[in-house]
């Protein structure tokens, strides 16, 4: 694929005689020096770069504010920052040291180091095609707020002028302007999941297609990304945040809005769904279980301190995550300052100050007792009066609640666009800030998709021979099959459709995946031989507390939370989402049909699929190869194999440790390689052992050897069998 930057790994010699001292060397080879120092730090710089605008994606800016706001605030940030330490960091690392350490995309991982779990290669990419479908609609409603900001007067700042005004159409005036042009005007949003699913909404229909159009050309094109670019990334969206947060502490109820977010109740603690949303957004904001991370740390070149890496990562995500939190719970009490009696002294007051200038005529004048009647009044008096003018009120009122908002403004994944959309309102020249900040959010979304989509993308080039010989025919096919795929979130349910996605599919998907990673690490091959080899290969050992956490601490955890989601999903009180009640003008709960269930089910299921599947393909395989003559296994087995060649040179490793380790790896090779044992045993006895040919394919790029060497392992073997039966 051409957005992987594997051709800019270039190989920088050592100068010769670098081990002299500076002054017995020469001007050109300490200029050689000095250049290498300066090409390798740019690079170091630029991989981590890259990955803090990864964790700087979707999920701290969008996802994680809305979460918040569900579970209380303080209750899911404190038990979010504890499952980061446990789990996050821990097995971030995990996927980093072992993309690092193998060299190979996130499919031969698996496939060296315990054969019969290869499927969990092919799961993660199936998870990454879901992530995909609707993180582009994320992207679509960006744009589509992006397309608005350029009007002069911003449209989420008012009721929109309406032509017959009804019952419906004064519905505008029972919630907040922001929340009504988020459900009525970017959405269209029906008032359940099951209405308005074959129904598209044109404007979004539109924008993911555009979105899609600029994925593809990106992918097929092989931009390359700038250091430049990646500064823009990262740093544009913390200033452009800082700023809104400090503007949004001159709203009425800031403070007290902050002193809710931080508020803790350790009682909430007992909730076991907190505990599942909260562990399902460490995964997700991390890209855990996609094999994002390990693809990454495979063909980017350069050393780095990877538990510095993955810790720095963690913190600018939850950084990013608190900050954007902080402007939207400001936001929020905000709105629930001003609703109410507030929201109806502040338009009688606008309304006197439009007639006094002659904007309004004396018939919009309302009564004097207005004020000590309750708010619901002054909408029973607007709808009494004549239709022109009940069309000038909607239009000149102010952008706040009529109706006295007892519980929370909204609880559904467009709070992040509703807030901010009035946090950009704050400021002087409100369209520029406007289109500045949904331009970078569309950046920052697309940069987030683009980095999936190579998840998909390259370790299938390296898997399939058409695809590596027709790579441009895959991009073709996933941008195609993206944007079919992502039709469905453009409907007028669309959203309530991603959030099925979003809440109750990708979490379990993602949770039970990392489980088997972490299952195939630390139990199947063993912890220890880990530590031991990467120790011998990369001349580095790892913290013995990080073993400890896999082996102890991590997988209990998952599948602790792999219970807890699967509890949810079955239980005797469905799931539900957050939908829109257009009479109410407000947001309500509806549950999940059963239904709507089965597919999160049937879904789920076929993303696993590919785990138990690809063991018993090659079993079947192994049934058609293996001889029915039992004096033909037992000669099968004493072919003698090429060895490999000796393993390269890393860190402290001496060449005789280099001769006695390959040499070991050998003999273990030949007595418990996957392809040379019989049926029977064939899938008990590679718990423990990696692949034969994993030296061999440590030592070329991984963008050069896709052929999987288990194949070719297979294909040896027939050979040698050919021969004997020659002979």
């Amino acid at each position: 694929m051409g957005s992987i930057e594997v051709s800019e790994e270039k190989t920088y010699t050592q100068p010769r005689n670098s081990s002299l001292p500076s002054w017995k060397l020469t001007a050109r080879e300490i200029l050689a020096t000095k250049t290498q120092n300066y090409f390798a730090q740019t690079k170091r710089t630029k991989n981590i770069l890259m990955q803090v605008a990864f964790s700087i994606g979707l999920g701290s800016v969008w996802r994680f504010p809305y979460l918040c706001h569900r579970n209380g605030g303080g209750n899911f940030i404190l038990m979010y920052f504890f499952m980061l330490c446990l789990f996050g960091i821990p097995l971030l690392y995990m996927e980093m040291i072992m993309g690092h350490w193998l060299r190979v995309d996130n499919i031969r991982v698996w496939k060296q180091l315990v054969p019969w779990l290869g499927g969990i290669g092919y799961a993660s990419i199936l998870v990454c095609i879901l992530v995909s479908l609707y993180h582009s609609v994320i992207i679509t409603w960006s744009i589509s707020y992006l397309g608005n900001s350029f009007d002069n007067s911003l449209p989420w700042n008012q009721c929109p002028l309406v032509k017959t005004i009804n019952v419906t159409d004064l519905s505008c005036l029972r919630t907040v302007s922001h929340q009504y042009f988020w459900y009525r005007s970017t959405l269209s949003a029906s008032g359940h999941i099951e209405e308005g699913v074959e129904t598209l909404v044109l404007q979004l229909t539109l924008g993911i297609f555009a979105a899609w159009c600029v994925l593809f050309l990106i992918i097929i094109t092989g931009l390359k990304t700038s250091v430049l670019i990646l500064v823009f990334t990262v740093f544009l969206p913390c200033i452009l945040l800082l700023c809104f947060l400090i503007q949004s502490l001159f709203l009425e109820g800031a403070i007290a809005s902050l002193r809710h977010m931080v508020t803790t109740e350790l009682s909430a603690w007992a909730s076991l769904d907190l505990w599942r949303q909260a562990g399902g957004h460490v995964l997700y904001s991390l890209g855990l279980g996609m094999g994002t991370t390990i693809n990454f740390s495979s063909y980017k070149a350069g050393e780095d301190n990877y538990i510095q890496v993955a810790s720095l990562m963690a913190l600018v995500n939850l950084g990013t995550s608190l900050l954007v939190t902080s402007i939207i719970f400001i936001v929020l009490g905000f709105w629930a300052t001003t609703s109410g009696p507030t929201c109806v002294e502040k338009s009688v007051s606008k309304l006197m100050k439009l007639i006094k200038r002659g904007v309004l005529p004396q018939d919009a004048k309302p009564p004097e007792d207005i004020l000590l009647l309750p708010p619901l009044d002054y909408l029973e008096w607007i709808s009494h009066l004549p239709r022109h003018l009940q069309n000038q009120i909607i239009r000149f009122s102010p952008s706040c609640s009529i109706k006295m908002q007892k519980g929370k403004f909204m609880e559904g994944p467009g709070l992040a666009f509703a807030a901010f959309s009035q946090a950009v309102s704050l400021f002087p020249g409100a369209s520029f800030w406007a289109i500045l900040f949904f331009l970078t959010l569309v950046i920052t979304g697309l940069n987030t998709l683009v980095r999936i989509l190579e998840s998909i993308t390259y370790p299938l080039q390296n898997s399939i021979s058409i695809f590596r010989r027709y790579p441009k025919l895959l991009s073709v096919f996933v941008c195609l099959g993206g944007f079919l795929g992502s039709l469905i979130f453009t409907s007028h349910a669309g959203s309530y459709v991603m959030s099925l996605f979003d809440d109750c599919l990708v979490p379990l998907t993602l949770i039970i995946i990392v489980a088997f990673q972490n299952v195939a690490l630390a139990w199947i091959y063993g912890a220890r031989r880990v530590r031991e080899e990467i120790f011998g290969d990369l001349g580095r050992l790892l913290w013995p507390f990080l073993t400890v956490l896999w082996c102890y601490v991590t997988l209990p955890g998952l599948l602790a939370l792999t219970t807890i989601s699967l509890m949810r999903l079955y239980q005797t009180e469905p799931p539900y989402y957050i939908a829109w009640n257009s009479s109410m003008s407000q947001e309500v709960k509806q549950p999940y049909l059963q239904g709507t269930l089965s597919w999160v089910t049937f879904l789920s299921i076929l993303a696993f699929l590919p785990i138990p599947i690809y063991p018993l393909q090659h079993w079947w395989y192994l049934q058609d190869h293996i001889a029915s003559d039992p004096f033909e296994k037992l000669q099968s087995k004493k072919i003698p194999l090429v060895p490999p060649k000796p393993w390269p040179k890393h860190g402290m490793k001496s060449q005789e440790g280099n001769k006695d380790r390959s040499s070991k790896r050998h003999s273990l090779s030949l007595s418990s390689s996957w392809f040379s044992l019989p049926v029977m045993n064939s899938l008990t006895s590679t718990l423990s052992t990696r692949s034969f040919s994993l030296p061999v394919s440590r030592q070329v790029s991984p963008a050069l050897t896709p052929i999987d060497n288990s194949d070719q392992h297979v294909k040896t073997k027939d050979e040698n069998q050919r021969g004997n039966s020659v002979r």
